[in-house]
């Protein structure tokens, strides 16, 4: 009797420990290799899956508001049924047959889901340009990585931009993937990474995806709502650690965190202005239209190029922070399973 007990206990821990080696693992192997051009991405795949559903749905729902917002709301359905059962079906599979290629498959998606090193390449891009003087070259790195109109940018406003991408994709594409990694390995890894990818596809508020994006956009606000303010805090917390201000990145993430049309964006944004001193976001250009926009954050001082690489390191330092705390979890999870 006492047997099934044990052996559930026994399992649980297997499970556990090669959940923890698979995302340190993945998370070093991102920080070494970022996203080479020639490796396939996921993310690529579900955004096609996305574009392909969409193409279908639209032929199917009436052209009208409820039907745009019935299309939308099967749309993300069908992406997160899919990017959940698919991981979660394979992994299964594996480490019940083969348990050492379900640790190498779950390492190499864990990986895959974190942005952490492509993150700081694209970013860096911007700050050589700029090193160099090279203001037209600098706007173009630029462009690769924001939503704004980027040709008429000053030096210092090519900077901003580069920060408050870091800042916010901090969140987004390192942190936020980080922890649902952490509480359901590649499952939730992936059903995250999907939901970002439909938000960034389809959640405009423009003509075209005004109410067939509006149920992709809110799922997505949902799913960043708890990590967004993990991610600000752990920014604020790794402040200290990269020799910036961890007192004022409290002051404006507590002042400054709902400065932004998103209930989440300005969290880390907020945390990473205090941390820098510096002031961000602010009015800008989208597609020929000024948008009104609040400011994050002082400005004791100008903004200058080597701010982007100050974000990098801070961003690097909060999602160390963040997986080293993961970490212990797990291990006093493990310890408390042998008792």
């Amino acid at each position: 009797m006492h047997e099934i007990p044990q052996q559930t206990g026994r399992v649980t821990e297997l499970i556990y420990t090669y959940h923890t080696i698979a995302l340190a693992a993945g998370f070093i192997l991102d920080l070494i290799f970022g996203d080479p051009r020639w490796l396939y991405h996921p993310v690529c795949l579900i955004g096609k899956l996305i574009s392909s559903f969409e193409k279908g749905i639209r032929k199917v729902f009436p052209k009208t508001e409820k039907g745009e917002l019935a299309g939308g709301l099967v749309e993300v359905i069908l992406i997160c049924v899919i990017t959940l059962l698919v991981p979660a079906f394979v992994l299964y599979f594996l480490y019940i047959h083969l348990p050492a290629l379900g640790v190498l498959l779950e390492t190499f998606w864990c990986y895959q889901l974190l942005a952490t090193r492509s993150l700081r390449d694209e970013s860096m891009k911007v700050y050589r340009e700029l090193k160099k003087e090279d203001l037209k070259a600098a706007r173009r790195a630029v462009s690769m990585i924001v939503g704004r109109d980027t040709d008429q940018l000053t030096a210092e406003g090519v900077t901003k931009a580069a920060v408050e991408t870091v800042a916010e994709n901090a969140s987004d594409g390192v942190m936020a993937p980080l922890l649902y990694l952490a509480v359901g390995g590649p499952v939730l890894g992936a059903f995250y990474k999907a939901v970002n990818t439909m938000d960034s596809m389809v959640g405009y508020k423009n003509e075209k995806y005004l109410y067939f994006g509006r149920f992709a956009a809110k799922v997505d606000d949902v799913l960043n709502y708890i990590p967004a303010r993990l991610s600000a805090l752990f920014m604020v917390a790794a402040a200290g650690l990269t020799g910036l201000s961890t007192k004022n990145a409290w002051k404006i993430f507590k002042r400054d965190r709902y400065n932004h049309a998103s209930p989440n964006s300005a969290q880390t944004e907020a945390a990473m202005a205090g941390a820098l001193d510096i002031r961000l976001a602010g009015d800008a250009w989208y597609f020929g239209t000024l948008y009104k926009k609040k400011t994050i954050g002082d400005a004791l001082r100008p903004v200058e190029c080597e701010d982007i690489r100050r974000a990098n390191r801070l961003m690097y330092a909060s999602a160390g922070l963040l997986l080293i705390v993961v970490m212990l979890l797990y291990c006093s999870f493990n310890i408390l399973t042998l008792l």
